[in-house]
This record gives structure tokens, C-alpha cells and sequence, in this order.
């Protein structure tokens, strides 16, 4: 029998199945490696929901995963106590200064800045605490935070970190950061939904504003919308939208039904769970155009916020994982 150039008889059987002699042995920078690479894929859907929920970007918290990635992989993890509190705060540090550069560009921003929409699985929307806090409505909401804020609410009320881990992702100290908690949770408290709304609700009065706007039934419109209902509309520059909030029932009616009355092509409104709450997907001649995220409150619609910039929707040819 032949032998190969080693001078030893080649292994018999299936060639992954080396003996112990063969088996390569593992540098200490390879067993690095795969630890870091096994703990961050182990953590990656939570990192990117802190990171969106920070951003209201999905774009930009891929770039934020990409960064905390490139730091974590220089990290001497024998002296990280807890990787995934680790990772978190790597996330929210590159969070917070992505956060301030988002700032700049939204001044330039052509129109009303809406967050980038997700296509959400059912999962999200059971779990009523983070259905609540990615939605359209509460991500407008904590837009109104400053980056500190924002970054100390969402570390708190959302994923329950405690004082001395926030401070570390945000350097301040735990003194602090209960102050900037307690600040931030009465800012939202004034700004959010006035009360718990189940997805039943918000389906049931999705439902009703569908079919008035299929039928172009203006009365069956304003039963729907609250006297005091704002729309938003978020094209960047790109496509057609309103400029401004327009805001009372009748005007927002009286819009919708105009401008789609005006239309030559054909319009489908398809029912879905976007940001964990039911939303409309809006095609035009069967291509996405818009998507329509709306709050309810006590029955009826009380904000309507339409995303058509086209670099918003890529999101939406798939379900996003989101974790807590």
C-alpha cells in the first residue's frame, strides 16, 4: 500500500473523522474568536432592538451591530463578568454617538422624519411590553427624548437593566441615571398612548378605516378618526407626502379620499403586523408604496403616520426578529 509524503498510511473512513494526533489544536486566538462570534450571533437580535429602539433605524442599528461586532472582537472576554450586559453596553455607546450624528441629518430632513417601519412576527406582538415599545407611535415619542434620555429609558423600561449597568453604557453614575430615569419616564408618560390598547382594538378600528377607504365612504372615515387625529407623512424628498402634520378629522378625510380618488392605477390596503402592531401595506399596480402604522385610543384613530421614502421599506420584504 502506498504511503502519502508524511510517510504515515492515509486515514481510512470519513475524512472529518481525524484521530486525536490529527486533530489541529486550537490557538488561543481561534478559541478566542469562537467564543466572541458564538456570545455576539447568541445576543444579536437583542443588540439590534436596543439599537433600533435608540435610532428608529434599522440601517443605522446595522451599522451600530457592526461596530459593537469590531469592538467586542478585541474584548479580553476571561475579564467580562457578564458578555451579554458586555454587549450591551458596547451597543449603547455606539448607539448614542450614531444617535447625535441622526440629529444633524434630521435638520436637513425634506418633511416629517418617521422611523423606518419593520415587518414583524406574530411572537413581537405577544409580548405586549415590547410591542409597545417599538411602535410607531411610542418611537415618535421618545424622539422627543434627548440621546441620554432616550438611551436610560430604554435600558430601564424596556429591557430592565439595572442602575449600575446603564451607567456604565452611558458613563454616568447610578445617582444619575435614577434622576434621568425618572425625568424620562414622566416626559413619556405625558407624550404616550393614553391608556393600553390590545391589538384586537387597533385591528377592529384598522378594519373600519380600510373599508371606508376602499368605498371612499367619508362619513364611514370620520366615525373612525378622532376629532383630533394627526397625520404624518414621511416621503424624503423621494416621493409625494405632506410636508407638514395635518391635523382633524375632517381634513385628514377629505386628503385621504382626494388623493386617492386621483389615482389611475389600482390601490390594495393589505392588513399586517408592523412594529408589532397591526398596520396597512399600501401597493399601487401590486408594488409597495406605503406603509400606514396608525394609534388608537379609546376606539379610534388618533395618529396615521404613512412611510413612502423607498430607503425605509426595504424592512418590509421580511420578517424582523426582535428580542428583549
Amino acid at each position: 500500500m502506498s504511503q502519502n509524503r508524511g510517510g504515515r498510511r492515509p486515514v481510512c473512513g470519513r475524512p472529518w473523522e481525524a484521530t486525536e494526533r490529527e486533530k489541529p489544536v486550537k490557538s488561543e486566538e481561534t478559541e478566542h474568536t469562537d467564543t466572541a462570534t458564538e456570545s455576539f450571533v447568541a445576543h444579536r437580535d437583542l443588540l439590534f432592538t436596543v439599537a433600533y429602539e435608540m435610532l428608529g433605524s434599522a440601517a443605522d442599528a446595522e451599522d451600530v451591530l457592526q461596530e459593537t461586532w469590531l469592538r467586542w472582537a478585541g474584548v479580553d472576554l476571561a475579564a467580562v463578568r457578564d458578555l451579554r450586559a458586555y454587549l450591551v453596553r458596547i451597543t449603547t455607546r455606539q448607539a448614542l454617538s450614531r444617535l447625535r450624528t441622526l440629529g444633524r441629518r434630521k435638520e436637513s430632513y425634506v418633511g416629517s422624519w418617521l422611523p423606518e417601519p419593520l415587518l414583524t412576527a406574530p411572537d413581537v406582538a405577544e409580548d405586549v411590553e415590547l410591542a409597545d415599545s417599538v411602535s410607531m407611535a411610542m418611537l415618535l415619542v421618545l424622539e422627543t427624548l434627548a440621546p441620554t434620555e432616550r438611551a436610560v429609558f430604554v435600558l430601564r423600561e424596556v429591557f430592565g437593566l439595572e442602575y449600575d449597568e446603564i451607567a456604565g453604557a452611558v458613563d454616568k453614575s447610578p445617582a444619575a441615571v435614577r434622576q434621568i430615569a425618572h425625568r424620562a419616564r414622566a416626559h413619556v408618560a405625558a407624550r404616550r398612548p393614553r391608556g393600553t390598547v390590545s391589538p384586537a382594538e387597533t385591528r377592529t378600528a384598522l378594519d373600519a378605516f380600510r373599508r371606508a377607504v376602499e368605498t371612499g365612504d367619508l362619513q364611514g372615515l370620520l366615525d373612525v378618526l378622532a376629532p383630533d387625529v394627526v397625520l404624518l407623512g414621511d416621503g424624503g424628498g423621494v416621493k409625494q407626502a405632506v410636508l407638514k402634520p395635518v391635523v382633524g378629522a375632517d381634513k385628514v378625510a377629505r386628503l385621504l379620499r382626494g388623493g386617492l380618488g386621483r389615482l389611475t392605477v389600482e390601490v390594495s390596503l393589505r392588513p399586517s403586523e408592523v412594529n408589532g402592531r397591526p398596520a396597512l401595506i399600501v401597493g399601487l399596480d401590486g408594488v409597495l408604496d406605503t406603509v400606514l402604522a396608525v394609534r388608537v385610543d379609546d376606539g379610534r384613530i388618533t395618529g396615521l403616520y404613512a412611510v413612502r421614502n423607498p430607503e425605509k421599506l426595504s424592512r418590509m420584504e421580511s420578517e424582523t426578529v426582535l428580542r428583549r
